[in-house]
C-alpha cells in the first residue's frame, strides 16, 4: 500500500504443475507396468526411454494409470453429495466414449501395421492403453451413481440410466421450424404461441440477452400488434406480472422451459442461436498515469513543464509540519524534482523506445524550444485540416434515417450478440448517414471482428431510403462471399441485390449494368469491374469499399470521383499508412472494432513428428465441428499419394 519495500526475497522456485511426479518409485512403476502390457520394448520407443531417464515426455499423461497405484474420481472427493444430471447425459456419455474408442482402435491399427512393417510413413512408436484404464466407462458410472441421490433434468421421462426422479420441467417451444419456412413470420408465430400458453393457464416470461435486445424485441413485436409487455428486473418481479401479459426479463439463458404454471421463452428460441458475451467497461487510455502504483522504478516520464525525466521512487516529505507523498523524478545532472501525488496529472508516460533517451535539464530551454516547434507544426497541420473539413461541411449528401420497425427486425436477424465496439461503430455510421453531410468513415478491425455487419446495417439504411448502394471488393471470391451474405440477410425485404465480377456471365453482367443504370438494382456487390467507365448508377447514395489497401492507383482515382457527393464507408483490417494517417488526423472519421467476438480462440500452432492418427483426429474433429481443413503439400507430385493416404486414414 505504501509502495515501500518491507522484506527482501532472495529467490523463489516455481515448479511445473502435473498429475505425474517423476520420482524413482513412479518411474519404476511405469517401466514394469509398461513391459507387462506391451512386452519387450523397442530401443526407438521415445516415451519409455524419456521416462526411464527421468525426463518428461510430451503427452505422457495418456499413460497416467501406469504411474499410480490407482486413480481417484471427482466423486471420491464428494462422498455424500447429491448429483443432478443434464438432460443430454445419455447422448453425451455415449458420444464421448464412441469418440475415445474410435481413437483407440485407430491407434491400435497403426501400431499393428508398424509391427508388421506395413506402415512405413509413421515412425513414432505409440502403444495405447485401454480406455477403461483412463476413463470412467458407462457401467462404472452407473455403479458410482447407484448409492447417490440423483435427479435428472431431461426432455422426456424415461432414461437409459434408469433414473426415475424428474425435476418437473420440459424444454420449451423452439421456433426453428417456423424460421425454416420463408412464407411464415416468426413474430406472428410467437404471438399465437403466447396466447395458446395463456389460455392453458400458464404465465409467459420472455428472457432477452440484454436490456437493449429486450427493447428491440418489444419494438418489433409492437409492429405485429402485440403490446402486452411488462418489464421485470428480477425473477420474482416476472412472477408477479399481471395475468394476460408477458414479463420481459433481461437474463442470459440458451433455451426456454415449460412447467405446470410457467412458460419461459428465450431470445434464442425465437431468433435462433445467439452467442452471448458480457458487456465490458471501456478501458481508459494508458498514456496518462492515474496513480503511483502504475509506475515502476526507472520508468521514463514526461512532465508537462520540465520534459523527460526518470521516475525513481515514492518518497514522503514533511512540508509545513505535515507528511506529503511525492514522486521523485531525476533529471539531467542528477537534479531531483518532487511531484506531489495529488498533482500526478502533470506526468505522462514516455511512449516510445527508452534506450539512448537523453534526460532534459531542469530549467533548461531545450524542452521549451521543442514544445514551441511542435506547436508550430500542429498549427500548420490544423490549418490544412480546417480547410479540408470546411470543404466537406459545405457539401451536401442525402440524409438516411433507418426505417422504424423494419430496421429492428433486420438487426434481430444477426445471430450473435454485438460487441461493444461493434455497436459503437454501427451507431457512428447511422449517425453520419443521417446528418445530411457526406460520410467518409474508416472501420478498422481484425478479420472476423464484425466489420461486415456494420456495412450491412449501413447498406440496409441507405437502400430502404430508396438510394443505391455499391459494395466494392478486391477479389472475386470476396465478392461472391459478400453477395451470399447480403442475399441471405436481406431475404424478404423489397430490395434487389446483384453481383458484378468476372465470374458473372456476360449476359447476366449486361442485365446488372442495365439495372444499375435504370435504378432497379438497389445493392450491387462487385470487384473493380464496378469501377469501369461503362458502369453508371442512377442514384448512388452509399459506397462501401472493403480492403481498400488492395486497390491500385487507377482504381483509387475512380473511387475519389465516385466519392464526391456520396457517403463512403471503408472497411479494413490493415489500412495503408495514408488512410490510417487521414483517419487519425481527423480528415476521415474512424471507428475501431478491437473487441474479439465471443468464443474467438487464439490460433494454436503445434510442431510434431508425422503421425497419421493425430492427422486423422484433427481432420475428423474439424469435420464434426462443421469446419474446413486445408492440407498443404509442398510438391505437386505428392498430392495423389497424400489423397490416398488421407482416404485410408
Amino acid at each position: 500500500v505504501s509502495q515501500r519495500t518491507t522484506t527482501g526475497c532472495e529467490k523463489t522456485t516455481l515448479k511445473p504443475m502435473s498429475e505425474i511426479v517423476l520420482s524413482p518409485e513412479s518411474i519404476n512403476r511405469f517401466r514394469s507396468r509398461y513391459r507387462e502390457l506391451f512386452g519387450s520394448v523397442a530401443s526407438t520407443d521415445a516415451l519409455y526411454e524419456s521416462v526411464g531417464a527421468g525426463r518428461r515426455f510430451l503427452g505422457m499423461e495418456h499413460w497416467l494409470p501406469l504411474f499410480h497405484d490407482g486413480l481417484a474420481t471427482l466423486l471420491d472427493y464428494l462422498p455424500t453429495a447429491s448429483i443432478s444430471l443434464d438432460h443430454d447425459i445419455e447422448e453425451s456419455v455415449g458420444a464421448r466414449f464412441e469418440m475415445v474408442r474410435d481413437y483407440y482402435e485407430a491407434r491400435r491399427a497403426v501400431t499393428a501395421a508398424q509391427a508388421k512393417g506395413t506402415d512405413l510413413d509413421n515412425g513414432m512408436i505409440y502403444n495405447p492403453i485401454h480406455p477403461g484404464a483412463l476413463y470412467i466407462e458407462t457401467d462404472e458410472l452407473l455403479k458410482l451413481l447407484s448409492d447417490r441421490t440423483v435427479s435428472a433434468f431431461r426432455a422426456f421421462a424415461a432414461t437409459d440410466l434408469g433414473l426415475e426422479d424428474d425435476a418437473g420441467g420440459r424444454l420449451g417451444h423452439d421456433f426453428a421450424d417456423v424460421r425454416a419456412r420463408p412464407n411464415e413470420n416468426v413474430y406472428e408465430a410467437f404471438v399465437a404461441h403466447v396466447r395458446a400458453e395463456q389460455l392453458a393457464g400458464r404465465r409467459v416470461v420472455l428472457a432477452c440477452t440484454s436490456a437493449g435486445s429486450r427493447a428491440r424485441l418489444k419494438g418489433v413485436l409492437k409492429d405485429h400488434h402485440f403490446t402486452s409487455f411488462v418489464d421485470a428486473d428480477s425473477w420474482p418481479d416476472a412472477l408477479k406480472a399481471p395475468h394476460g401479459t408477458v414479463a420481459a426479463i433481461s437474463v442470459v439463458l440458451e433455451r426456454g422451459f415449460v412447467t405446470k404454471d410457467i412458460a419461459l421463452i428465450t431470445e434464442q428460441d425465437l431468433l435462433g442461436d445467439r452467442l452471448i458475451r458480457s458487456g465490458r467497461k471501456r478501458r481508459k487510455a494508458e498514456a496518462f498515469i492515474a496513480e503511483a502504483s502504475q509506475l515502476s522504478e526507472n520508468d521514463l516520464v514526461v512532465h508537462i513543464e520540465h520534459g523527460i525525466g526518470r521516475f525513481e521512487t515514492l518518497e514522503t516529505l514533511t512540508v509545513g509540519g505535515a507528511p506529503h507523498d511525492c514522486l521523485r523524478v531525476i533529471y539531467y545532472g542528477n537534479d531531483k524534482l518532487f511531484v506531489p501525488v495529488e498533482n500526478i496529472e502533470v506526468l505522462s508516460r514516455f511512449g516510445s523506445e527508452t534506450t539512448g533517451v537523453q534526460l532534459d535539464k531542469l530549467g533548461g530551454a531545450a524542452w521549451q524550444a521543442r514544445k514551441a516547434k511542435l506547436k508550430e507544426r500542429i498549427r500548420d497541420m490544423a490549418e490544412q485540416l480546417i480547410n479540408i473539413a470546411a470543404l466537406r461541411q459545405l457539401k451536401e449528401a442525402p440524409a438516411f434515417i433507418p426505417p422504424e420497425g423494419l430496421y429492428d427486425e433486420f438487426c434481430a436477424r444477426f445471430p450473435y450478440a454485438e460487441t461493444d465496439d461493434q455497436l459503437r461503430a454501427i451507431s457512428d455510421c447511422i449517425d453520419d448517414l443521417g446528418k445530411g453531410k457526406p460520410m467518409d468513415r474508416l472501420i478498422c478491425g481484425d478479420v472476423g471482428f464484425g466489420k461486415t455487419e456494420v456495412a450491412l446495417r449501413s447498406a440496409f439504411t441507405a437502400a430502404m431510403t430508396g438510394m443505391q448502394v455499391a459494395v466494392v471488393v478486391p477479389t472475386t471470391l470476396l465478392a461472391r462471399q459478400h453477395f451470399k451474405t447480403f442475399s441471405e440477410r436481406l431475404v424478404g425485404f423489397p430490395l434487389r441485390i446483384a453481383q458484378l465480377s468476372r465470374l458473372v456471365a456476360a449476359k447476366d453482367a449486361e442485365r446488372v449494368k442495365a439495372g444499375l443504370a435504370d435504378g432497379t438494382v438497389d445493392i450491387v456487390v462487385g470487384t473493380h469491374a464496378l469501377l469501369a467507365q461503362s458502369v453508371s448508377l442512377k442514384n448512388l447514395g452509399l459506397l462501401i469499399v472493403d480492403e481498400e489497401q488492395h486497390f491500385g492507383v487507377a482504381h483509387k482515382e475512380r473511387l475519389k470521383q465516385m466519392r464526391a457527393e456520396v457517403h463512403v464507408l471503408t472497411l479494413s483490417a490493415t489500412p495503408i499508412p495514408r488512410t490510417l494517417q487521414m483517419a487519425l488526423t481527423g480528415v476521415r472519421d474512424m471507428s475501431i472494432i478491437a473487441t474479439p467476438p465471443v468464443d474467438r480462440l487464439a490460433v494454436r500452432t503445434f510442431v510434431l513428428p508425422f503421425d497419421g492418427v493425430v492427422i486423422r483426429e484433427a481432420i475428423l474433429r474439424e469435420r464434426f465441428r462443421g469446419g474446413q481443413t486445408f492440407y498443404v503439400v509442398p510438391r505437386l507430385a505428392d498430392i495423389d499419394g497424400v489423397i490416398t493416404r488421407l482416404k485410408d486414414l
